[in-house]
This record gives C-alpha cells, sequence and structure tokens, in this order.
C-alpha cells in the first residue's frame, strides 16, 4: 500500500497501479521506477519511500506531460508542463504549483517571464505580445498587470501605473530618447441602454460586473470598458520626470499603495514643432480630443 498526497493531507490507498522498479526494505518504492496507473497515467523516475521524489516524467492520459523535479508525491522545484491545449510552462514549482520565476509561452507565441505565487503571474514580470512585438514589463498581482509598468513599442514607450490589465493615471510617452508626453489615462464604460456617449468609470461608477471584467483583462469595446489617454504637454527628454519603476512586491503593501495620489506637478509645456518625434504620433493620441490609447491586448 503507498502513501498518496491527496486533497486533505496523505492518505493510504490501494489502486497503486502496476509498478515495475526498485523498493526499499519496507516495499515501499524507492529509488528509479516505472507505474502505470489505473486512470492511464504513467510515470517515470524516481521514488522514495513510496512518494514520487527527484526527477520523474509524469505523462497524462490527456496528453499533457510534466517532466521535473518532485517531493514527496508532488511537483517542487525545477521543470516543465506541456498542456493539452498546446500552451507550456518552464520553471520552478511548490507543492504542485507554479511558485518562483518562469515562463510561459501561449499557443499565439505570446511569452510570460517573470514570478509566479500558487499558478498565478505575481510579481515583476514581462509580457511579449508576439503579433506586435510590443512588451509590458512591471508588476503582477493576481494575474493581473498592477502598479508601476512598461509598454514598449518599436519607437515609443509609455511609463505609468497598471490597474486591473488597464493603464490608469498619470504617465508619459517617451519618443526615442528625445522628447516626452505627460498626461493620464482615465477608464470609460462604453455604450449602455442605446446612450452613444463614452462616461467616466472611475471606481466609485464602475459597477460590479464591469470591475470583475476588468479583472478578468478583458476590456475590449465590445465589453464597454476602455482606456483614453488625454495628453497635457511636452517637454524634452528628462529620466528624473519618468514615472516611478516597478520594484518588487512587498506581500504586505495593498494594491492602493503603488498609485501616486498626491497632488499633480507638471513640467513647462513646449511646441510640438520643436520636437518632430512627438509630431509624427500627433494621429495616434489626438492632443486636443484625447481620442483613445491604440489597442493593448491582454494576456
Amino acid at each position: 500500500m503507498e502513501k498518496a498526497a491527496g486533497e486533505h493531507g496523505e492518505q493510504e490507498i490501494n489502486s497503486l497501479g502496476v509498478y515495475e522498479g526498485e523498493r526499499n526494505e519496507a516495499g515501499e518504492r524507492h529509488g528509479s521506477g516505472k507505474t502505470l496507473l489505473p486512470n492511464g497515467d504513467m510515470y517515470v523516475g524516481e521514488y522514495r519511500d513510496g512518494f514520487r521524489h527527484g526527477r520523474g516524467v509524469y505523462v497524462f492520459k490527456n496528453g499533457a506531460r510534466y517532466n521535473g523535479e518532485w517531493r514527496r508525491g508532488r511537483k517542487y522545484g525545477q521543470g516543465t508542463f506541456w498542456y493539452p491545449d498546446g500552451t507550456r510552462y518552464k520553471g520552478e514549482w511548490k507543492r504542485d504549483a507554479r511558485h518562483g520565476f518562469g515562463a510561459y509561452y501561449y499557443t499565439n507565441n505570446d511569452i510570460y517571464e517573470g514570478l509566479w505565487k500558487k499558478d498565478l503571474r505575481h510579481g515583476m514580470g514581462t509580457y511579449l505580445y508576439a503579433d506586435t512585438g510590443t512588451k509590458y514589463m512591471g508588476t503582477w498581482m493576481e494575474d493581473c498587470m498592477e502598479g508601476p509598468g512598461q509598454l514598449i513599442h518599436a519607437r515609443h514607450r509609455f511609463h505609468g501605473l497598471w490597474k486591473h490589465n488597464l493603464p490608469y493615471g498619470r504617465g508619459c510617452f517617451t519618443f526615442e530618447n528625445v522628447c516626452m508626453q505627460h498626461g493620464h489615462y482615465i477608464h470609460v464604460r462604453g455604450p449602455a441602454d442605446g446612450d452613444p456617449a463614452w462616461i467616466h468609470a472611475d471606481e466609485d461608477i464602475v459597477e460590479e460586473s464591469d470591475k470583475e471584467k476588468l479583472a478578468k483583462g478583458d476590456f475590449s469595446p465590445r465589453m464597454g470598458i476602455l482606456p483614453i489617454w488625454r495628453a497635457r504637454c511636452i517637454t524634452p527628454y528628462n529620466p528624473e520626470l519618468l514615472p516611478p519603476e516597478a520594484m518588487p512586491l512587498r506581500e504586505e503593501a495593498s494594491t492602493e499603495s503603488t498609485i501616486d495620489r498626491s497632488e499633480d506637478t507638471w513640467p513647462r509645456t513646449e511646441r510640438y514643432a520643436d520636437y518632430p518625434e512627438a509630431e509624427n504620433h500627433r494621429e495616434d493620441f489626438n492632443y486636443d480630443q484625447g481620442a483613445a490609447s491604440p489597442q493593448i491586448d491582454s494576456p
């Protein structure tokens, strides 16, 4: 009879499957071995005192596969997991969950590389959008972009803060380290009940259903939530005017602590003609009207 890590702790189970391999003096699976489980899964690797322990490969009946380290019957340490849908995770594990540093490769060729906690992206991380080459670098909290970060494009980048996967509040665009466009993002909710007007959607206006959509990263025009950029002024490039950079999370800090609510202090406005790099992007932002920002896909 073999020990197994169950939902409510260690249990003894009778259905052990067919095992071929080494055992210890107590008759437990110990050393190298191969097991064909009753549900059709298969494990080939190391055991210790009846548990999968050390390095081993676990192949699931549905086509998924894990190749890596185990500790007392659980994925623990370095390992790679191939999922049935074609995605792949390579990195650290803890008690059967993605935990620590690792990279996730999506079916659309997007890549997330950074920290994880209990199967969720949490901490410093980078997300590469394969179709555009755009890259987000910043902090994540419970699988959402949250707090300081940068959105990096080919010729310009946005520095600012994120909230529920959306840029929000003060920030600036920098153009090839020549000039900076300062402004802020707001969140708006789209037409409702046939009303074509867009309305401001701050925390006290957004309904619970909208918050759930934001938390899931769904902010397409169809669902009614969009970030809108409001430009304020242009200045020469000055790194001292950049918003705070992303920092490792302190677990005791709340989400709200990442958002600066102090009174705005804006640098001196410059003429657009002085900075042709920014002028080339005028149509992207509509300085006077505050047009919607370019689409930012959610992971």
